[in-house]
């Protein structure tokens, strides 16, 4: 590793980020409206995600619930892998591909909005839950990688990352989560 390749990955992560802002930038702005219709009607929004989308779900929880820029009222955000006992217990008496759907069936509703967070598109806990979310009426949004396509029939919405390298979609979705809450937070005001 030298410094000439350090300027081409982040180069390349800034490109894979242009791609993505240009292609999905009216989907972004329209995905922000429908979550703020959600919950100004009382819903809340339920993430997920495995691993480095753990983490992503999870920081995009606390932005919301917390605060992006504003101090301002909360937007009620949770995040299914966040309590280790629940997963492990799921885990175990159900089958880790049942961790997230068993939690989406105990909390989300149709005012609801779910967001699966899957770099591959093949986390079968994320599928699952995404397709029961859809079910029961909940707004259903993924992130993925050019690879995790499949997940569109699972989702109202898909973010797909033009990108088949994990740390450069993990870059994007944080990124797009940023963004998503920074445009709820000004579309919520107060």
């Amino acid at each position: 590793m030298d410094e000439k390749r350090i300027r081409e990955i982040f180069l390349e992560s800034s490109e894979i980020k242009r791609k993505f802002a240009e292609e999905f930038a009216g989907m972004i702005l329209e995905v922000a409206r429908r979550i703020v219709e959600k919950v100004k009607s009382g819903g809340k929004v339920i993430l997920m995600g495995n691993g480095g989308s753990a983490c992503d779900a999870q920081h995009i929880a606390l932005e919301l619930v917390g605060k992006f820029y504003k101090v301002r009222n909360p937007i009620p955000a949770i995040c299914l892998n966040a309590n280790g006992a629940l997963l492990t217990e799921i885990g175990n008496d159900f089958g880790f591909e049942n961790t997230f759907v068993r939690q989406i069936e105990a909390f989300a509703t149709e005012k609801d909005v779910v967001v699966g967070i899957s770099t591959s598109g093949k986390s079968q806990n994320v599928i699952r839950a995404l397709e029961r979310a859809k079910e029961i009426g909940a707004l259903t949004i993924g992130f993925t990688g050019e690879i995790g396509k499949s997940m569109k029939k699972y989702c109202d919405y898909l973010f797909v990352v033009p990108s088949s390298d994990t740390p450069r979609i993990q870059e994007t979705h944080i990124t797009l989560g940023h963004v998503l809450a920074q445009i709820v937070e000004e579309l919520m005001g107060g």
